[in-house]
């Protein structure tokens, strides 16, 4: 299992090759370009992404599951697209009874979650999971904020599957966050089929 390092290319076009599961929150996020592939449309939000990726697991277990979203991102650019294999789960907090932030009681999991393939050429980030929309991001500890990928990569763990996570940017997680993501969200998809299709040759 590929955890932190990056991939060799040979080895992540080998996994890409054999029918990998891609996993989007949204159809948006798809459009026309995944209609060829074996995808799940898993919805907004933890409990959505974690119930229906296990639920898709139990039916068809894949080699591969590919997370395509997109995030907001105060630290790089619209139109980037991140590589996350790190991931925080920012709504967390149980601080009150001496946890660590972000650190979930009884999980033996650590604050941040490593999991997943890193890219070459792809900027690596940490992905803030919540279930809210950001407008106001002032936090240091993550620099790509989702609603779904923490438990994504969560249960790819638990099920000892391969996961990449690949974040587009579509807003600046600030005030003006919800105009620019509906305004962004469909060069997504055609951003990402242009990468998976890359790197399945």
């Amino acid at each position: 299992m590929i955890h932190g390092p990056s991939a060799q290319p040979q080895h992540i076009t080998n996994l890409l090759n054999q029918r990998p599961l891609f996993v989007f929150a949204l159809s948006s996020e798809a459009a026309e370009e995944f209609n060829e592939d074996n995808i799940l449309i898993a919805g907004i939000g933890k409990v959505n992404a974690a119930f229906n990726l296990t639920k898709k697991i139990q039916e068809e277990r894949p080699g591969l599951i590919v997370n395509l979203g997109s995030a907001g991102s105060c630290t790089f650019k619209r139109g980037e697209v991140v590589c996350c294999n790190r991931f925080i789960q920012r709504d967390m907090d149980v601080t009150g009874l001496g946890y660590r932030k972000y650190e979930t009681p009884f999980s033996n999991l650590e604050p941040v979650l490593e999991y997943g393939i890193q890219l070459d050429g792809f900027p690596s980030g940490i992905c803030g999971t919540g279930d809210n929309f950001e407008t106001a991001h002032v936090a240091a500890d993550y620099n790509v904020l989702d609603m779904e990928a923490y438990s994504l990569a969560m249960v790819a763990m638990k099920e000892n599957i391969p996961f990449l996570c690949l974040k587009y940017i579509t807003d600046g997680a600030d005030g003006g966050a919800a105009e620019e993501w509906t305004e962004q969200v469909h060069h997504a998809a055609a951003a990402f089929r242009k990468i998976i299709s890359g790197l399945q040759q």
